[in-house]
Parts: structure tokens; sequence; C-alpha cells
């Protein structure tokens, strides 16, 4: 390498370095307080590398090379940021009782502070495309570039900042396995529509660290598509609605108010609730609904369709920020 090759080489290095720490202060208004918090800026175009490099090992169904793959480069990039990753291994089984290979991946911040806070996801693929129009796929996997990776992708933008800097609480970030393994539309006539969430379940019941308590959780699911809304799930509502609000209200006041819905949505079974009915810690979901669509959600929802087309940065940025801004202002 060249003395001058050299030199614009340590000038880029720097310039990455700039922004990778680049901050930012401004005033949030919330319920009728004015607070200055200074966070991270979360970086969208990560978020959406991050979601990207997942989605490119295919499908991430339990019992697959692509999910070994995929589990293994999540605690690999969790492992980097400066977090202590559990990989928590199990048996799991599915609606029609056929065992799968789950792993729930944990990575803790500032582990030995008492005050923490939950942040969580799915980072599994559904194996039946069972809402495809085509009924031909119905048996397929799906990418689940929306549902599941996005969330993921933010999540590890998340981490990234919280390893650069780290908020006053400790941050546990849970990516919870085998979310999407609920009995499909076309079996649900034998097995019933049940056996989702199995990955936080195992967790929620036998927790990384034994009696683990959070003063709340945050679940991040589908937050990544283009022109998401996000309405106040009903569930959220009932178990933690001051957090639904703080969070809400602090959205609208960083400029997401379009993305985040001053109107109560539906009740949607998900990770949330298995972390509430066995940890008792209050755990609100951010994730999409749509009024407008006969399943509650995208067009793309559970179909072949549900690729990195249905990933935006201006959605993730949203909700990146948001969460960003909520950590990092809790005492």
């Amino acid at each position: 390498m060249s003395r001058i090759m050299g030199k614009i080489f340590f000038i880029f290095c720097l310039l990455i370095v700039k922004c990778s720490c680049k901050q930012t202060t401004q005033p949030v208004i919330v319920e009728g307080e004015t607070s200055l918090v200074t966070v991270p800026e979360f970086n969208a175009d990560s978020a959406w590398q991050y979601t990207a490099a997942q989605v490119a090992f295919g499908p991430r169904v339990p019992n697959t090379k692509a999910h070994v793959a995929c589990g293994n480069y999540l605690a690999g990039e969790l492992k980097r940021f400066g977090a202590e990753v559990v990989e928590q291994e199990a048996t799991l089984y599915t609606y029609n009782q056929q065992p799968i290979r789950a792993k729930n991946i944990i990575a803790s911040f500032n582990p030995d502070n008492p005050q923490r806070i939950l942040l969580c996801a799915h980072w599994d693929s559904r194996p039946f495309a069972d809402q495809d129009p085509n009924p031909d796929n119905h048996r397929k996997a799906i990418s689940g570039a929306n549902d599941g990776a996005g969330a993921c992708g933010a999540l590890l933008e998340i981490a990234r900042q919280v390893g650069l800097s780290q908020p006053a609480t400790g941050i546990d970030i849970v990516l919870f396995d085998a979310e999407d393994y609920g009995t499909p539309a076309f079996e649900q006539a034998q097995y019933g529509s049940g056996h989702w969430c199995l990955g936080s379940e195992y967790w929620a019941k036998h927790p990384h660290v034994k009696n683990y308590k959070a003063k709340y959780g945050i679940l991040l699911d589908m937050v990544s598509a283009p022109g998401a809304r996000f309405y106040k799930e009903h569930f959220s509502m009932q178990y933690a609605g001051r957090l639904v609000n703080r969070v809400w209200d602090t959205a609208r006041a960083l400029g997401y108010g379009n993305y985040f819905i001053q109107e109560q949505g539906n009740a949607i079974t998900d990770d949330h609730l298995e972390v509430f009915k066995h940890r008792k810690i209050p755990c609100i979901d951010i994730i999409q609904y749509d009024p407008n669509t006969h399943t509650g959600f995208g067009h793309y929802w559970h179909t072949m369709n549900d690729t990195m087309e249905n990933v935006s940065k201006e959605t993730l940025k949203a909700v990146g920020q948001t969460v960003l801004y909520i950590v990092y202002n809790e005492n």
C-alpha cells in the first residue's frame, strides 16, 4: 500500500468510527414533560443489511442447515458487539408432535446491573406459506424477511449501539426460536390452531438466569414493511398500558406518529404473552396491523412474497430510533 493510499485508508477508517458513534440530542416531550436525552443514532442501513444477511441463508426453519447457519451468525454478531451470549438449545414439539431442535439466543449487556430491560423478537421463519394465494405453495417455507428477519435486524443494530455506548440499565436481547411453527391452515381441522411461540414459552419457563426479572419487555414483530402501521395491541394495553402509551407518545414526539397509530388494535397471540404469563414481566408488542386485510397483517404475510421487497429502511428507522429513546431514557 502506498503512503497516499495509506492516508486515504486511515481517513476512511476515521469516518467509519465517527459515523458509528454518532449520537443525537434533542428534546422529547412525553406526557406533558420535556426531557433532554442523548441517545445513539439508529442506523437503518445497518439494520437493513443485518436483515438481508439473515434472508440470504434461506428459510430459517428448525432442523435445516439454513437455520443452523443463521443462528450461528446471529450469536456471532451479538458476541462481536460485546454481549455475553447464551445459546439455549432444546428439543421442542410441533403441532403434530414432530421434534425440532430449537435455539433461543440471549445477549446480555452489563449483566451485573440488577435493573434490566428485555428486548425480544423471533428469528425463525414459517415452514408453511399457508396464506399464499397459490395452493401449490402452502407446504413451502417462506423467506420471512419482514416476519422475523426485520425485527432481528433492528435488534442487532440496537445491540451494536448498546455495545458502543451503554445505557443506564442492563439490556437483555432475546431472539426466540420456533415462534412461527403454529398449525398451518390446511391442518387445523385435524390439529387445532395452536402451537405458536414454542421458543418463548420454553425460555419463559426456563430462563437463562434463575428467577430472571426485568422492569419491562418490548417485543418487535413485523416491524420493517414499507408503510407499516403499529396500533396499540390489545394484550399489551391490558398488561402494560402505561408503557404502550409511553412508547407511542415518544414515537409521535420523534416524528413517527404516522407509523405509531394512537388507536387500539386487535388481540394478537405472540411471544409477549409467554413472557408475561410465566415471568410476570409486563411486555408489549410492537407489531404491524392492517385493518384493511382479512388477516389483519400485510398481504404478503405467511406467503412466498415475504421477501426483501417488504423491508423498508424508513420503517426500521422509526421503530429502532423509538426503542433506543425508550431504553436510553430509562433511569
